[in-house]
């Protein structure tokens, strides 16, 4: 064979016949192509490539490295050699075409880390990032009650609701009304896709709530801001929907403590709930509301026709 490459898959080249021997010094240096078997796949490689860069291999082929042969002459490596040919491209040209599969790349950087090439590490990494950030944001919709409990439950990150469901009103909405929905929404698609990968994003569509935001941290729900309330106008009611930004951005920075959090902590819990909310008169009966009480901020607004206080 002219080139670097790999010779054969075989199974029957997956074992060496003879018991292998070793030896110490410079390998073949008077040859231009080495033999290798590297778990069982075989690649002729010339020496200038192997010793082209400072990695493992050119230990193993100046004589600072003990290598071991069979009974034929094949150098044996012990690995596995799915993307030897990878490893040899690298080495030849300083550049290669990746694996398409996440799962592909990191094979290859876990055998470029073992042989020590760095270059083709860094190579992996800012390939896995790249994937990593351009990984598409995948949103459940909620349908039911149960599957409900059972996406949250199931996830061990924190879990961001946003129920919408505007033929739920009752009323006729105020002007502004229609503005702030979409808002709710366009801020629950912006946190998506800055915060998709630490906290799960949930849409509830068949609430009793117009709009309504929950935040949950291990499996427990911590917060809720209720975004609607009724106004009086004359003689009827009207819905109004609010747009309370800062609440929102607030409670789901809340969340992001409970990422990493692989049990239930008192302090944690303590700080990120409202003791005025709670009536607490004894510690065990304050440890309890610690645990068990959500903060829950429904938006409440006067009538622009008269003074008694509205809302939820």
């Amino acid at each position: 064979m002219s080139g670097d490459g790999c010779l054969s898959d075989s199974p029957a080249a997956t074992r060496p016949k003879t018991k292998p021997c070793s030896y110490h010094g410079a390998v073949g240096l008077s040859n231009k192509y080495v033999r290798l078997n590297v778990g069982g796949s075989l690649y002729y490689s010339s020496l200038q490539v192997l010793t082209r860069q400072d990695t493992m291999l050119k230990a193993m082929f100046s004589g600072r490295m003990e290598v071991f042969t069979d009974k034929e002459g094949w150098i044996l490596i012990d690995r596995c050699g799915k993307h030897f040919g990878t490893i040899l491209s690298f080495l030849r040209d300083a550049t290669v075409t990746l694996p398409k599969t996440r799962q592909g790349v990191r094979e290859l950087m876990a055998e470029a880390k073992y042989y020590l090439i760095q270059g083709l590490v860094d190579l992996c990494q800012s390939t896995l990032q790249e994937d990593r950030l351009r990984a598409p944001c995948v949103v459940p919709v909620i349908t039911s009650l149960k599957e409900e409990q059972q996406v949250i439950q199931a996830c061990s990150r924190p879990v961001v609701k946003l129920l919408y469901n505007r033929s739920n009103n009752k009323y006729s909405y105020t002007s502004n009304s229609d503005d702030n929905l979409l808002k709710n929404i366009e801020l629950f698609d912006k946190l998506c896709l800055r915060y998709s990968r630490r906290v799960l994003f949930i849409k509830d569509v068949i609430g009793d709530e117009i709009c309504c935001w929950s935040f949950y941290g291990q499996g427990r729900k911590m917060a809720e801001v209720c975004c609607t309330s009724i106004v009086y106008a004359t003689e009827k009611k009207q819905t109004k929907v609010e747009f309370p930004d800062a609440r929102i951005y607030e409670e789901t920075l809340n969340a992001l403590l409970y990422e990493t959090m692989p049990v239930p902590d008192n302090s944690l819990l303590e700080a990120t709930r409202r003791r005025a909310q709670c009536g607490s008169h004894s510690e065990e009966e304050e440890t309890w509301e610690i645990r068990e009480c959500v903060r829950r901020f429904h938006v409440k607004r006067y009538s622009t026709y008269d003074d008694r206080p509205l809302g939820l």
